[in-house]
């Protein structure tokens, strides 16, 4: 497997390249089982995360393909492909609800409550629109 830092990913993606771009939070290939489904691993604290050594990418946790026809599983380790073992499909929405609350509780406790947005209200913001039309209209 190779890897490459592109700015954007393109169109045509080669077999056993896995394409991280940075400015979009992204690492994309085709499915390292062969059957040529994009893969697409968003970066991010809730999703995957890469680790360059200077040589070689490693993509934690691993990518499990759950919705192709292939099921594939595996790990990106130090550049090479390591198969992991298949899932039930108890074993899949165990995972799947695992990571949904996962990803809840990382945003329910990214701000503090004095931190979070409160709404505005709705004769507010039409008075702040009505405001900002009047300034540009003048």
């Amino acid at each position: 497997m190779k890897h490459e830092f592109v700015e954007h990913i393109p169109d045509q993606l080669q077999a056993e390249v896995l394409y991280i771009s940075i400015d979009f939070a992204l690492a994309v290939h085709k499915c390292f089982c062969g059957c040529g489904n994009e893969v697409v691993t968003p970066l991010s604290p809730v999703d995957w995360s890469i680790t360059f050594d200077g040589e070689t990418i490693s993509l934690h946790p691993s990518v499990g393909n759950w919705n192709f026809p292939c099921r594939s599983h595996y790990w990106v380790r130090k550049g090479k492909v390591h198969w992991a073992g298949k899932f039930t499909d108890l074993e899949i929405k165990g995972v799947q609800a695992k990571d949904k609350k996962d990803k809840v509780k990382h945003f329910e406790t990214k701000f503090t409550p004095s931190e979070k947005p409160r709404p505005v209200p709705k004769k507010l913001k039409a008075k702040k629109i009505k405001d900002r039309l009047r300034d540009i209209c003048s």
